[in-house]
Order: structure tokens, then sequence, then C-alpha cells
């Protein structure tokens, strides 16, 4: 399994981040998911992903009090929508978000979609934000392979440094060219949603039988460690699946350790089959 990820200037991150997308939504549930961040953090997790989207702020005001204290150990990613993707908005929206985390600084910060306004504009105000100090890297998200080439002309490799897209076994599209496309542009690639939205994909029989055949830390191995293994073994790739809750977390970090057989694999090719073709990139 690959357990970390490098980025274009050399900073090795664990390949197992946290996610916060519907965090900071209902108030009763705040202490739980903040002490849940914690407990990532306290137990190996560096990177934290929101954006300025989730519950209106809400969850970048979540992330920024349970990291606090540990704000050193923490890789810190948010997004900006792309309605606020031009030169003023980028910069209005980035000293918004980081009144709302706390912080000084972002370690990550991501265009969360294309929009109307010139790619070359929203990089260039990254750009401003970098000398600034502000942020410390920039990339993009649900950047598909023609949009990964139009970087090209607005910026020079290794610049943009991650692309989050939507990517699991339900979703395999990005194994087609975008993955490969991503690699070659010094880019990781930052899986959302790796073990899928709702429990559909996680009634799989086949995710069944091959946690039946594995053990971690807590126990038996469920089918949410073998989808969430599944992901975490690509080269390059950075899983971001969240986890509201303490227990929640603790399945997920001890995925980490699963190393799946190639039986395993070719029944997971035959139940979720790879692309043979190119297929327009997904979404939620």
């Amino acid at each position: 399994m690959a357990n970390t990820v490098t980025l274009a200037d050399g900073t090795v991150l664990p390949a197992l981040g946290v996610g916060t997308w519907n965090m900071g939504e209902e108030p009763a549930r705040w202490p739980e998911e903040v002490e849940s961040l914690r407990y990532a953090v306290l137990n190996g997790v560096q990177v934290v992903d929101t954006a300025e989207m989730y519950g209106n702020g809400r969850s970048e005001s979540v992330v920024g009090e349970a990291i606090y204290p540990y704000r050193k150990k923490v890789f810190l990613v948010t997004k900006v929508l792309p309605s606020n993707a031009s030169s003023q908005g980028v910069a209005e929206s980035c000293r918004k978000s980081l009144r709302r985390l706390g912080t000084d600084w972002i370690d990550l910060y991501l265009l969360h979609w294309r929009g109307g306004v010139p790619l070359g504009e929203t990089i260039d105000a990254f750009k401003k934000l970098q000398k600034e100090g502000l942020i410390r890297h920039w990339g993009v998200s649900n950047f598909d392979t023609d949009d990964v080439y139009e970087l090209d002309g607005c910026s020079r490799i290794g610049e943009c440094v991650a692309n989050q897209v939507l990517y699991n076994l339900e979703h395999r599209g990005v194994e087609y060219d975008l993955l490969k496309t991503d690699y070659r542009r010094k880019i990781v690639t930052m899986a959302y949603s790796p073990i899928g939205q709702g429990q559909e994909l996680l009634k799989s029989p086949v995710l069944a039988d091959i946690a039946s055949r594995h053990s971690t830390v807590l126990g038996p191995a469920t089918p949410a460690q073998i989808a969430l293994a599944w992901v975490l073994r690509q080269n390059n790739v950075l899983a971001i699946p969240k986890a509201a809750s303490h227990e929640h977390m603790k399945q997920n970090l001890a995925a980490r350790d699963l190393e799946l057989t190639e039986q395993d694999l070719a029944q997971l090719d035959a139940a979720f089959p790879p692309p043979t073709k190119k297929t327009p990139l997904d979404m939620i």
C-alpha cells in the first residue's frame, strides 16, 4: 500500500487524510466532530480538507476549533467557490476562510470546480496569495484531463500540486487517463468520497467476502475498510474520507494497514470494472 504521497516541492504527506463535508451543519454534533478531527491528527493524519462552501463556512469553523492546538501538525486544505474565483474574490474569500479557520496560513488552497472566471485570473490570484504568505500551495478540484492540460497555458509544471476528484470503486473513470495526466504533471490526486456516498457501495457482497478474509487492529475488517484500502493502494493518490465520530475515525485509520491480495483486486475488478474508454468526470 502507498502510505505517503509527495508534492512537487518534496513535501511528504500520509496518504490518508480526512474530509469534512457536512460538518458544522448540526450544532449538537459540533463537539463530537471536533473530537473526531483531533483524534485523527493525534493519530498521524496530517491532511484536513474543508471548503468555504461546506455549511456556508461552518465546516471551516469546526476545523479551526479542532486543529487550533495542533496547527503545526496539520496540512490544512480549503477551497474557493468558482463564483468567488476572480482576482478580488479569491483574495476576499481566502481572508474570510483564514478568519474562520483561526490561522495565519492555508497549506493548500483549491479552486473547487471550473466556473466562468478565466483560469489564468484565478491562478494569478493564487500566486499573489503565495507571495503574501497566506497560502503555501495551490491546486484545483474536479478538473478533468482537458482542464489539467489547460493549466499548462497559465502555470509551470509543479506549481499546481493537487487535483481533488471523486474516486472510489463505483467511480473509476479517472483511471483511464486522469490519474496518469496528474502524475506526469507532478499533481497529487486527492480522492474525495473514497468509500462512496451513502451505503450502496458498502452493501456489495464482494466487499463483504473480501473483508471476511482480513482483519485490523480493531478486529475483523469491514467493507468500508476494504473500499478505503483499495483507494489507498494507488500511487500518487491521497484519500480524504469523512469521519464525524471518534469510532468512525478509528475504523478509517485502521484501514491503513490492510494489504489487499491479487485475488482481492481481481474480485474487485470483476465486480467494479475499470474503464475501457474516456468518460466525463464524475462529480458529487
